[in-house]
C-alpha cells in the first residue's frame, strides 16, 4: 500500500533533519512515516528506540511494521522481558514510557541505537516528573530525536516546553522552563491561588519558534472525512440522591449506610460530587460506596439503538454496572482497561472492527492511544473527564483514517450539577489546543508552498 501525500510529505521531513516533532492529527498515520523515514535513512547503520504507550506497543506499532515493512525485524520489550528483547539485536524495539528509568540505569544498551521516537510525548511534559528526568538523561545517546503527539498542550501551552526541549536541547523554547514560562504565560489568580494562564500571544510565539522542526496535518485535509456531531444528552439526578449532592457540595460531607464521606479540599470535593453523580462515592480505602445507577439505563438504551458503540467509562463501578447491563440485555461487549492484557486488547479491537460486537466499554487512558474502532461509528460518554487529552483522543478511535460513515459523540451529563461544567471547561481547553495546532497547521502549508 502506497503512503498518503502528507505520509511522504512527513517522511521527508523527518528526513531532512535531526530533530523533530510531529503534531499531525491522530489517525492521520504518523507511525507509517516514522517506520519508512527509518528504511529510508538506511536502518542497517543503527537500531530505532520508540517510547510509546503500553497499549499500542504491538496493537499499533508492531502492525504497521508489520504492514508496511516487513524487511525489519522488531522486539517488545516489557518489563520481565526487557534485556531479552534488546539483546536479540531487532531493528526496531518497542518499549513503553515507563521504561526509560531503566535505560537511564543501564545507558549500555542503547549504544547500536541512532534513532528514538517518543510516541505521545506529552506523557514527558513535566520537566520535574522522574520520568521525565530519564528521558531528557538518554536522549542525548541519539544521532536523530522523533517526537509525537496529536494533542500537545491538552493543558496549557507550558505542556510543549519539556518535549521540545527533548527534541533540540532547548535551542528554539529556552533551555529554561521557568524563562519559558514568563514569556508565555501570567499569573491569574483562579480564587484559590495564583495560576499561570497562556498570554493571548502564546501560541503565535510558540508556533513561530517551532517553524522549522515541526509539520503538522490536519485529519480533513488528509482525508475526506464524514461529519462528527457532538451533542449532550442531560438526565436528573432523583431526589435523594440531589440532596446528597447539595450536602457534599455545602457540607464537604456524604453520610452513607457504610458511613461518613469527607471532601478534605476543593479538589477532593469536586472530584467526589462527579463520583455521586455517576452512582457510587469512593471512600478513603478506595472502596466504592453505591448509590444509584439511573444513568447507565440511559447509555445502554442508545447503545442499543446503534449498530457499533464505543463507550467511556472513568470509575470501575460505572464498567461493573455497564456490563452488568449488557449481560441482562444479551448485548455482546468488550472491556478494555488497564486490567485487559494486550493480546485481549487486540482480539477486542478486531471483534469490534469485525463487526463482532455491539459495544465496546473502555477507559479513556487505557483505549486512548493508536487503537481503530471505525466499525464504530458513536462515542457515548458515561461520565466526563477533565482531561483533555484523553477525551480528544478516545473520541479519534472512531473518528479516523477508515472511517466511510457519519460518526457522534454523546455526552451524559446530570442536571444541576458539576458535569456540565467539566464539558464546558473541556472545549476550552480544546479551543486553545485547536489555536496552537491551527497556527502549526498554517506554518506547515506556509513552508510547503515555499
Amino acid at each position: 500500500m502506497q503512503p498518503f501525500k502528507h505520509q511522504t510529505t512527513t517522511t521527508d521531513f523527518i528526513l531532512d533533519k535531526p530533530g523533530v516533532l510531529i503534531t499531525s492529527d491522530p489517525g492521520t498515520g504518523k507511525t507509517r512515516s516514522v517506520i519508512d523515514a527509518f528504511v529510508q535513512r538506511g536502518f542497517g547503520d543503527g537500531r530505532m528506540l520508540v517510547l510509546a504507550p503500553l497499549s499500542i506497543l504491538e496493537a499499533s506499532w508492531g502492525d504497521d511494521i508489520r504492514k508496511f515493512a516487513p524487511q525489519l525485524s522488531y522486539s517488545v520489550a516489557y518489563a520481565k522481558n526487557r534485556m531479552k528483547a534488546f539483546d536479540e539485536e531487532t531493528d526496531v524495539v518497542l518499549t513503553n514510557h515507563d521504561a526509560v528509568k531503566w535505560l537511564a540505569q543501564n545507558p549500555g544498551y542503547l549504544e547500536p541505537f541512532n534513532t528514538i521516537c517518543i510516541d505521545e510525548f506529552t506523557a514527558f511534559k513535566n520537566a520535574n516528573s522522574q520520568r521525565s528526568k530519564n528521558v531528557a538523561k538518554i536522549v542525548g545517546e541519539f544521532d536523530y530525536r522523533i517526537a509525537m503527539s496529536g494533542t500537545p498542550n491538552s493543558n496549557t501551552i507550558l505542556d510543549v516546553w519539556h518535549p521540545t526541549y527533548l527534541v533540540d536541547d532547548g535551542e528554539r523554547l529556552g533551555k529554561r522552563f521557568y524563562s519559558f514560562r514568563s514569556a508565555v504565560c501570567q499569573p491569574q489568580f483562579n480564587g484559590f491561588a495564583n495560576v499561570w494562564v497562556d498570554r493571548p500571544d502564546a501560541q503565535e510565539i510558540v508556533a513561530s519558534a517551532l517553524f522549522d522542526i515541526n509539520i503538522r496535518f490536519s485529519l480533513e485535509e488528509c482525508i475526506d472525512m464524514p461529519e462528527q456531531v457532538v451533542s449532550t444528552r442531560h438526565v436528573d439526578l432523583n431526589v435523594k440522591t440531589m440532596s446528597e449532592y447539595k450536602t457534599l457540595a455545602e457540607d464537604s460531607v456524604l453520610y452513607t449506610p457504610q458511613g461518613t464521606i469527607n471532601a478534605v479540599h476543593a479538589g477532593a470535593k469536586v472530584k467526589k460530587l462527579l463520583q455521586l453523580c455517576t452512582g457510587a462515592v469512593y471512600d478513603e480505602n478506595g472502596k466504592a460506596q453505591g448509590i444509584h445507577a439511573e444513568r447507565y439505563d440511559l447509555v445502554m438504551q442508545l447503545v442499543q439503538e446503534r449498530k457499533h458503540s464505543l463507550v467511556a467509562f472513568n470509575w470501575q463501578h460505572e464498567r461493573d454496572h455497564l456490563v452488568a447491563l449488557a449481560e441482562k440485555m444479551s448485548i455482546k461487549y468488550g472491556v478494555i482497561d488497564g486490567s485487559t492484557a494486550a493480546n485481549k486488547r487486540k482480539d477486542i479491537v478486531d471483534r469490534m472492527q469485525a463487526g463482532q460486537l455491539q459495544v465496546v466499554f473502555a477507559h479513556p487512558q487505557s483505549a486512548g492511544h493508536g487503537l481503530t474502532m471505525t466499525k464504530a461509528t458513536t462515542v457515548i460518554w458515561a461520565s466526563p473527564t477533565y482531561n483533555a487529552e484523553h477525551y480528544q483522543q478516545f473520541n479519534r478511535r472512531i473518528y479516523r483514517a477508515g472511517q466511510t460513515q457519519r460518526t457522534e459523540v454523546i455526552r451524559i451529563a446530570a442536571h444541576r450539577t458539576w458535569e456540565p461544567d467539566v464539558y464546558d471547561k473541556l472545549e476550552t481547553k480544546l479551543g486553545r489546543m485547536d489555536e496552537l495546532l491551527g497556527i502549526l497547521n498554517q506554518t506547515t502549508s506556509l513552508r510547503e508552498s515555499a
